[in-house]
This record gives structure tokens, C-alpha cells and sequence, in this order.
């Protein structure tokens, strides 16, 4: 037990490497990020809450001309470590990002805003930051009816809902309730896929939304 608490007591970033909810993220993502058809010039994708850069330098990988922030300064450090090219720096939601960087036509936000004190100022940079017409991409642990029952069922609320995880999750959201604070920052379209899992069980959510 006491090494159970001490492996979650801490978000820590070891490295600049994907984790294992990139595996089921990541190909959505992309699905995506290229239905937009971003060119050219307008083939800029800003993160918001990049971590260690991974996600980032995926994308450019793929062609995407990033920018980033995070207020981790250990997911910074490993970022800008391993991925000096990229535009990553230390910032966080409650910044007034759309003044220092600008607009873009995607924002990105993964497995973020469970973790934000202040979600509507979240939701309000978010919006801040993209162009008319702009598309937000948002991904978060999925929760539903079904899905809170089977973790109850198979004993798995304490250490899915722990109190012990520094800097852990601190909100959880269901498709109502992560759609109507993206509604209330003033997006007009707000549309659902669920991923890992079989849909009524998925691990996470991915929210896109139109400006």
C-alpha cells in the first residue's frame, strides 16, 4: 500500500516520450486534426497544457507547425530538452494566451481540464485562442451513468476517484456537463467521440468544438 501512494503521490514527468493514453488518444486525434485540412501557412495547431511535448512534436512530425504551453516547469524542461524546435514554454489557461501567441485555427487540449480549479477560465482561453471558425479539440476521462456503476461494481472507486493523487484530477465530466461549459464560452457546435474501450465504457472523450 505504501508503494501504491508513493507511485501516485506527485504528476511527475520522467521524460519526453507518449504515455499509454496516447495509444488510444493519438489516432483520433490525427483522424481529426486532418479532416480540418489545415495548409500552408494555416497549418498551425496551438497545445494547450502540452505537458513534456510529446503530443507536440508528433504533430510536427506530421507536418503541423506547434505551439505550446504548460505550467508543469518539469514538462517544460523535458519538452524543450528533447524538443528544442518546437514553440513549447511554461504558461497555463489562466494567462492571457490569445495576446502573447495569437490565434490559430486548432487548439488542442489533452486529459487538461480535469485537472483545472477554474474550468470557465479554461473554457474562456480556449475559445480566446482560436480564429472564427476555429476548431478546439478536448479529450477527458469519460464518466457516465454505466460506466461510474461498473467502477462501483468492481470495487474500483478509491483508487479510481483517489484523494491521494497530488495534482490529480479535481473534475469529472460527463458529455452534458463538458458541453455546456464549452457552449457557455461561446462555441456553437459541440460534437462527441469516445475512445478506448467499447463506447459505454470508454476511457476517454474527445470534445470538438466550432467557434
Amino acid at each position: 500500500m505504501v508503494d501504491t501512494i508513493r507511485d501516485i503521490a506527485g504528476y511527475k514527468w520522467r521524460d519526453a516520450r507518449t504515455n499509454c493514453s496516447h495509444e488510444y488518444l493519438l489516432p483520433t486525434v490525427f483522424d481529426i486534426v486532418n479532416s480540418l485540412e489545415l495548409k500552408g501557412n494555416n497549418k498551425r495547431i496551438f497545445d494547450l497544457g502540452c505537458g513534456n511535448g510529446s503530443v507536440a512534436a508528433c504533430l510536427s512530425n506530421n507536418g503541423y507547425d506547434v505551439t505550446g504551453v504548460d505550467p508543469s516547469e518539469e514538462g517544460i524542461y523535458q519538452a524543450n530538452t528533447v524538443y528544442p524546435h518546437l514553440e513549447l514554454s511554461q504558461g497555463s489557461a489562466y494567462d492571457d494566451l490569445a495576446a502573447e501567441y495569437g490565434q490559430f485555427p486548432a487548439v488542442l487540449s489533452l486529459e487538461v481540464v480535469e485537472h483545472v480549479y477554474h474550468p470557465r477560465k479554461y473554457a474562456t482561453c480556449l475559445y480566446s485562442l482560436l480564429q472564427g471558425g476555429g476548431t478546439a479539440i478536448v479529450s477527458t476521462p469519460y464518466h457516465s451513468y454505466w460506466k461510474n456503476l461498473a467502477i462501483a461494481i468492481t470495487g474500483k472507486m478509491d483508487s479510481h476517484f483517489t484523494a491521494l493523487w497530488d495534482y490529480g484530477h479535481i473534475k469529472f465530466w460527463s458529455t452534458k456537463t463538458l458541453r455546456t461549459l464549452l457552449l457557455e464560452a461561446g462555441f456553437v457546435s459541440v460534437k462527441f467521440r469516445r475512445v478506448g474501450r467499447i463506447p459505454v465504457l470508454a476511457k476517454s472523450m474527445i470534445a470538438i468544438g466550432k467557434k
